[in-house]
């Protein structure tokens, strides 16, 4: 009995078409990052489960894929060991005992990791890249998978809001590459820091900026109900409150924010930084809309300082990049006192706004630009050299690899969007001759065997 093919909810194929299009993305994205003097890294796509777990908070930990120990990971696990007294089971702990690896949540965890085991032989602030899939164990829905590619940039060893910066311009640059309109929102972690003190609550920090972070999702009333839930009193709420619907110009969301964090020296200091960074961004000449946002929190616990949030403009959809600063990260694996900053671009929703903007550019899913007909054996082995020889110059060429009908062979060259086609036959042949015919205008023409310059030449009068 055959069985029906499928893949779990979450994940996606992508034909050569889409292919075409996510390279796209991908060849725009790291151009910018080499613009900028950062190098591409990689790393597994499976690390150590202590490296990850901890790092995201209890949320992130839950979203964390497991992968079970090789061999008979059940042998000799006391699971009556893993039991409560109501017989429920452990999960966590029975979990970390059968699962020594876990597939990576984000990019920036193992590259922190890298960074310190890798210290010797790097160079400081070492500015890296590194575009590659992560997996998380979420819901999926729209816009949201189980796997799905991020595209990082990091800069790490020094603490200069210049690389705060060059994140801004890197975002310009990118999205204006790729023709989307966009809104970089930025706040700081200190400041949200400074909130949880002002309304009383300091210990509070993580689960304010959680419930903070699901403002756009759930709305002003859920968050307030998540924070009271918490155990934070009616009293702190309306505190934070007139903070998330402040209002205004920069100038006069900063002095209202002095006001109400007067009180908090790690407060003051968040709005210092951002007084700083917007400084450098107005001197750098950043046309890009970048906005303070005091309800952007990043839920991810390792975030220290600035951070950021892209949104589409012109399509309904998350956020599509977002990053920040965080100082202790390496500290965790030994290595003190590193601070750094990146930002990751989300490759999937990027994808998902230019295919619903329609701004993909025409022609990316061309496999090939000339196709060969074949015509029969003598035919074909006159046409191979000339196909080497073009492919030679840099010309996607596709030889027809069955003699037969010419229609089967016009078929497929428009199938996979093929625009030109040559048919050399004996005549061709005993001439030495080449013919080709673009398929969108009929246009066609002959050119010796050797003329690869002014075959090129005529794709590009075409084009």
């Amino acid at each position: 009995m055959s069985q029906k093919p499928g893949i779990p909810k979450g994940t996606r194929d992508f034909n050569p078409e889409q292919m075409a299009r996510r390279n796209y993305i991908f060849e725009t994205i790291k151009g910018v990052f080499r613009s900028f003097g950062y190098a591409q890294i990689e790393t597994p796509a499976m690390e150590n489960l202590s490296t990850l777990l901890g790092k995201y908070g209890e949320e992130g930990d839950k979203l964390l894929f497991r992968v079970l120990n090789s061999g008979d990971p059940f042998s000799g696990v006391d699971f009556g060991s893993f039991r409560t007294e109501d017989g429920s089971w452990r999960s966590a702990a029975l979990s970390s005992a059968l699962c020594e690896k876990g597939l990576r949540y984000d990019l920036t965890v193992p590259f922190a990791r890298f960074v310190v085991q890798h210290q010797g032989e790097l160079s400081f602030p070492f500015k890296r890249f590194q575009i590659q899939p992560v997996w998380r164990a979420d819901r999926p829905q729209k816009g949201r998978y189980r796997e799905f590619y991020q595209c990082d940039v990091d800069a790490i060893g020094s603490r200069s809001q210049m690389l705060e910066l060059e994140l801004v311009q890197m975002v310009e640059e990118v999205f204006r590459k790729l023709d989307i309109r966009v809104v970089l929102k930025v706040n700081n972690r200190k400041v949200l820091t400074g909130l949880a003190e002002a309304c009383g609550f300091p210990e509070r920090v993580v689960d304010i900026t959680v419930a903070i972070d699901k403002l756009d999702k759930i709305g002003l009333d859920a968050v307030k109900e998540e924070m009271l839930s918490k155990g934070l009193t009616p009293e702190a709420v309306a505190v934070l409150e007139p903070v998330l619907l402040l209002q205004g110009s920069f100038e006069e969301k900063i002095s209202a924010m002095r006001r109400v964090l007067s009180g908090s020296e790690t407060g003051l200091r968040g709005l210092d930084e951002l007084e700083e960074l917007f400084g450098f961004i107005a001197s750098a000449g950043v046309t890009l809309p970048v906005e303070m946002d005091l309800s952007l929190a990043r839920g991810l616990n390792y975030y220290t300082g600035a951070i950021f949030e892209v949104k589409a403009l012109d399509w309904q959809i998350g956020s599509i990049s977002g990053g920040g600063r965080y100082d202790n990260l390496t500290g965790i694996f030994g290595l003190k006192d590193m601070s750094g900053v990146g930002i990751s671009f989300g490759a999937d929703r990027i994808y998902d706004v230019l295919e619903g903007l329609g701004k993909f550019p025409s022609g990316l899913s061309s496999s090939a630009t000339l196709l060969f007909a074949n015509m029969d054996a003598e035919s074909a082995a006159y046409v191979l050299p000339i196909a080497s020889a073009l492919r030679a110059k840099g010309v996607c060429t596709e030889v027809y690899p069955e003699s037969g009908k010419l229609k089967k062979q016009f078929d497929y060259a428009a199938r996979k969007g093929i625009p030109f086609i040559s048919i050399c036959g004996s005549s061709e042949a005993a001439e030495g001759k080449v013919n080709i015919k673009n398929l969108a205008s009929g246009e066609q023409k002959s050119f010796d065997a050797g003329d690869t310059d002014g075959i090129l030449d005529f794709f590009s009068y075409i084009a």
